[in-house]
């Protein structure tokens, strides 16, 4: 059968017409999306380059400002070793009184007071007749004359009992500005018994009643009188009154050591030794508790002290040849030993100081001094590189670390507040 041509343009025809629809149909119930044009995803392009030429300018910003930032408040950090030298000393000084006004070494003395006490328990009890006893101070208020007195000289106390010396002694005459002589004897009760305990009282001697030596010779207790015991009581040994004692000096000692620690110039040492503690009144009382007593003492602290500089440039002088003294120091003279010295030339008034010989032993550091700030200005700006050329400039330097902030600077800060110099000396 003869094909009809007309008929098959027309299927044909509407077969892509039916294939378009379909395709329409599908676009639009996909999510009824429309596929995307040439010129929308050029747009798309444009913005997203334009969003990453915006961050990456944002951060190169702030990188530029961390910088910034960093070599503003840049620093450098210098730690110091110095040089320094070991020796043994063991020589004899001489030292003057502060009120001299030489330059040569003076001394001073730190000179405190104060009492300790304690509480103990007596021993067995026993028989016991034992005369009070105590110290007293006479007095010669009658002549420029020394005043000799025996033994056993009788005073008679202001509460009526007579009480004797315990040694031969002589009062001095009165001084040439008037002052009367004064000497220091222990007495005893002339009789056994706590009758004779007694606070402290004023003496009058019984041989020179009825001359004028009688109201110009006297004496005054040093504390209490006491010990004076007739009948059974516990009483503490003589061993153990002696070691409570001791115990009593040592701490008081050590007290008023750390007051005359406190006390001392920073420019002034006080040497290993160079202290002692004076009893100058010790007593045992009994207590309201039977068979306890209280030991208690009072003593004067004597602390010698010389000025640091003026003792290093002595030590320096007499040890070491051809040293520039103000280039170096002592770092541990505290812990030199002082010795050899006469205790009772410390205890004189300061009117009366004499100078002092003494020896100073011990192994001296010394230690050589660093220009801190002629250090800092000789690096203001200076490369990094340039340090050792620097520190070569400084003999007294043995080592030193360097720390430059931040991390990638190479040179030195151009203002000396940025440079921190740490020198270690030696303890």
């Amino acid at each position: 059968m003869p094909k009809n041509i007309i008929q098959d343009i027309v299927k044909t025809k509407k077969t892509k017409d039916i294939e378009e629809n379909s395709k329409r149909i599908f676009y639009s119930n996909t999510k009824n999306e429309i596929p995307p044009s040439s010129n929308s995803i050029n747009s798309e392009q444009k913005r997203g380059t334009s969003h990453n030429v915006l961050w990456f300018v944002a951060l190169i910003s702030i990188v530029f400002l961390f910088f910034a930032i960093s070599f503003l408040f840049s620093n450098a950090t210098i730690t110091i070793s110095t040089k320094t030298k070991d020796f043994t000393l063991d020589k004899t000084f001489t030292a003057v009184p502060k009120i001299s006004t030489t330059d040569s070494l003076t001394y001073d003395l730190v000179v405190l007071s104060g009492e300790e006490s304690r509480v103990v328990t007596g021993g067995e009890e026993k028989d016991w007749e034992v005369p009070a006893t105590g110290s007293v101070l006479i007095y010669n208020a009658f002549s420029s004359s020394s005043q000799p007195l025996a033994i056993n000289t009788r005073l008679e106390g202001s509460n009526g009992k007579i009480y004797k010396t315990k040694s031969k002694i002589t009062v001095p005459g009165i001084s040439k500005n008037g002052i009367p002589g004064k000497v220091g004897v222990d007495i005893y009760g002339e009789k056994v018994g706590s009758e004779f305990n007694s606070a402290p009282l004023d003496f009058k001697i019984l041989g020179f009643k009825g001359t004028p030596k009688y109201s110009k010779i006297y004496a005054r207790s040093v504390g209490e009188i006491t010990g004076g015991l007739l009948g059974k009581s516990s009483q503490l040994s003589d061993s153990e009154k002696e070691k409570t004692i001791k115990e009593l000096s040592d701490s008081l000692s050590t007290k008023l050591l750390q007051k005359v620690k406190n006390q001392i110039p920073t420019d002034f040492v006080l040497l290993s030794n160079a202290t002692f503690l004076n009893i100058d009144e010790s007593n045992v009382a009994p207590t309201d508790v039977p068979g306890n007593f209280k030991v208690s003492i009072k003593g004067t602290f004597y602390g010698i002290i010389f000025n640091k500089e003026k003792l290093t440039k002595e030590i320096i002088n007499t040890s070491l040849e051809k040293t520039d003294d103000q280039n170096v120091l002592v770092s541990n003279l505290e812990s030199l030993s002082i010795s050899s010295f006469d205790k009772n030339l410390i205890t004189l008034p300061e009117s009366e100081m004499k100078d002092i010989t003494f020896n100073l032993s011990g192994t001296v550091k010394i230690v050589w001094k660093v220009d801190g700030e002629k250090l800092v200005s000789d690096l203001l700006g200076k490369n990094k590189k340039d340090f050792n050329q620097v520190l070569s400039q400084y003999p007294n330097i043995d080592s030193a670390q360097l720390t430059i902030k931040p991390v990638w600077e190479n040179s030195f800060p151009s203002k000396s507040k940025d440079i921190k110099i740490v020198i270690n000396y030696p303890q």
